[in-house]
């Protein structure tokens, strides 16, 4: 019996995984992350120790984390060539280092152990939040499938544009703590805590009832866009007589042939370095566009071997400059190797693996009385970068722009998870994200998260829609310009304290 919490630990933490896109839909199951956070707090409960309670954290946020990003596993043993007992072993090694951020939620809960549940519950909520904040943020930060992106279709939605994502996380602890304390006597709960929990919770549901910010602000006219998905292999896409021939020509047929406003490309589209390219190749792009009424937006590695290269959008639209728009937020081993780690990146095979770092606040491409935002790959997640584009309101993104290859990870549940990443984004910004894509998810998504058109994935083609870009300004994006993530860091601070000085002062005699 003794085993028993750690195995609950194990499968909660898949549970917990599986809720952040299911693998039998690809769909958040806000629920589900609920009950399985609820099921880690009981057990953490019953805790023998602090110590005992750091790992069961420990062992949930490892099967939760491996579970969620898995698919890493494809990209380096299946595209990166590594062994796959190396591969598999990288994959856990990760989420069993990232998991150590959540043995902080676990030994707090434990030791803020009072008489008084709201307090603890308070505590959990603050750790919970402290953990996600760190993982969000340390060594460049990682924080793909933070538990609040289960949430993007469910009643907690209702709170991004005030509190963002990392908030929604920490509500969500709240609640699973409650959650836990319905089924457990151990739990001395009194009416009292009830009815602040009844409180909040009916709050809650009120918010879903009201109007979100912006929803009856007027928008700007609509933008037709065409965004372009040339379902490129991976294992072809850097190939001098598979993949770079048949994206030259693909892209660049569809380039001359659209007839939408705006075109958008995938990230690294274009697949070589302009020194690379065919003679002309960018020169007639550029002039395709020189003239007339319709700009585009083109993913292309920028740069040299000899000087460095970049990540890089190339924007043309006519009577204007040349745009770019270098990424900023580098993936680690994929874009840019850590100190002590070029043994590990030279294990595989990784084109162009070592990019230049963009600024942080570059501006965004205007065009068609929009300010196009492009953000790559998974740029996205860090919801405070892009927030420090909104710091001049007059020049504040309208629409958001994500272009990525998440061809890296296969057919797999990255492809959905990352369009829920996208949805949140949505909803915290009150801004619409258009998606083009190689393999998927090549999207269009409204302001209040919505899906409104997809192309199936792994397929080549082309979505044509309309998206019409937003001005307003919600609250989180206000404090978030501003503070970044220091006001949450402060919160959970302050609530992971409040509870651990609480059992301190009961122990005193």
């Amino acid at each position: 019996m003794r085993f028993v919490p750690f195995i609950a630990a194990l499968l909660a933490g898949l549970a917990q995984a599986a809720s952040i896109a299911a693998p039998w839909n690809g769909q958040p199951q806000w629920w589900l992350q609920l009950l399985s956070l609820a099921v880690l707090a009981g057990v953490v409960q019953h805790a023998q120790t602090w110590r005992r309670a750091a790992v069961l954290a420990w062992i949930f946020a490892t099967a939760w984390l491996s579970g969620t990003f898995w698919w890493l596993f494809i990209s380096m043993h299946v595209y990166g060539g590594l062994a796959s007992p190396l591969a598999a072993a990288a994959v856990l090694l990760l989420a069993g280092f990232l998991a150590l951020d959540y043995v902080l939620a676990g030994a707090v809960l434990r030791l803020a152990r009072p008489r008084h549940p709201l307090l603890q519950s308070l505590a959990f909520a603050g750790a919970w939040l402290l953990a996600e904040l760190l993982r969000g943020t340390v060594f460049t930060g990682f924080p793909w499938g933070a538990s609040g992106y289960a949430h993007v279709d469910g009643p907690l939605a209702a709170l991004a544009p005030f509190i963002g994502v990392y908030g929604i996380a920490a509500v969500a602890a709240f609640l699973a703590y409650w959650l836990a304390a319905l089924v457990q006597p151990s739990i001395r709960t009194s009416w009292r805590s009830w009815i602040v929990v009844g409180a909040a919770t009916a709050l809650l549901a009120a918010c879903n009832f009201v109007a979100r910010p912006g929803d009856t602000a007027p928008g700007n006219k609509k933008l037709a866009v065409a965004l372009l998905q040339g379902n490129i292999p991976q294992d072809e896409k850097f190939e001098g007589g598979k993949g770079i021939p048949a994206a030259l020509q693909w892209y660049g047929e569809q380039l001359n042939a659209a007839t939408a406003p705006l075109v958008v490309t995938p990230e690294t589209a274009i697949p070589l370095l302009p020194k690379q390219l065919p003679e002309g190749y960018l020169d007639a792009m550029a002039k395709r566009f020189a003239q007339g009424s319709q700009a585009a937006l083109v993913g292309i590695p920028l740069g040299s071997f000899e000087e460095g290269y970049s990540n890089s959008v190339l924007g043309f639209a006519p009577g204007a400059p040349q745009y770019r728009f270098d990424k900023h937020h580098l993936v680690p081993f994929g874009e840019f190797i850590p100190p002590l780690f070029k043994w590990f990146t030279r294990l595989m095979n990784i084109p162009l693996g070592d990019f230049n770092r963009g600024a942080l606040a570059q501006p965004a491409f205007a065009w068609a009385g929009e300010r196009l935002a492009p953000n790559i790959c998974y740029e996205d997640l860090f919801g405070e970068e892009l927030a420090a584009r909104f710091a001049d309101a007059a020049q504040a993104p309208t629409i958001f722009v994500n272009m990525s290859n998440i061809a890296w990870f296969g057919d797999s549940v990255a492809i959905d998870q990352h369009l829920a990443i996208s949805r949140m984004r949505a909803i915290e910004f009150d801004r619409p994200v258009i998606r083009a894509t190689n393999t998927g998810a090549t999207a269009i998504v409204d302001h209040r998260g919505a899906v409104t058109q997809q192309l199936p994935r792994l397929t080549r083609g082309v979505l044509a829609g309309d998206v019409e870009g937003r001005t307003t300004t919600t609250p989180y994006v206000s404090w978030l310009a501003r503070f970044g993530l220091l006001p949450l860091w402060l919160l959970g601070l302050a609530a992971a304290a409040a509870g651990v000085w609480r059992r301190r002062e009961e122990a005193r005699p």
